[in-house]
């Protein structure tokens, strides 16, 4: 199974995996999120490391069980070759109503087929109020005609 776009990545296809992640990730669907890493996905999200499939389907339910509402916006930040920097943030609430605007880098490298073989997550998470948030969409990927990070300002 082969994902495309493939490395060496280009400018374009570049952009095109980053949204590919980003709409992926808003589905909310972690099987079908998983699907996009290799069998053996060496994985680092804040503290937490593991490796492979099942275990992201597992965090992702965990995650998504715990942070409610998400909606996610990732930005191309460098490439080169097999590998892909992006910069994200996302905003959720808890189940008490508090909203969370989380800001973050991730590194990414690939396998020869397009599937992400490493994933690093480096995470800050910011309360905020109701009123401050700026991901306005409904539930699912971000619509074409919505800013992005650096029109946001984040």
């Amino acid at each position: 199974m082969s994902r495309p776009p493939i490395p060496p990545f280009t400018p374009d296809s570049a952009v095109l995996k980053v949204r590919a992640a980003e709409d992926a990730w808003n589905r909310r669907d972690p099987a079908s999120v998983a699907l996009a890493y290799t069998p053996d996905c060496q994985w680092r999200n804040r503290a937490e490391f593991f490796a492979g499939r099942d275990a992201i389907v597992a965090f992702l339910t965990r995650k998504w069980a715990r942070e409610l509402d998400y909606r996610l916006i990732k930005e191309l930040w460098a490439f080169n070759g097999d590998r892909i920097a992006v910069r994200f943030a996302y905003e959720w609430h808890d189940d008490s109503g508090q909203w969370f605007r989380s800001y973050g880098n991730e590194n990414w490298a690939f396998a020869g087929d397009g599937l992400m073989a490493r994933r690093i997550a480096s995470i800050n998470d910011l309360p905020i109020a109701s009123a401050d948030r700026l991901f306005h969409w409904p539930a699912g990927p971000r619509p074409d005609g919505h800013p992005g990070l650096s029109d946001l300002g984040l």
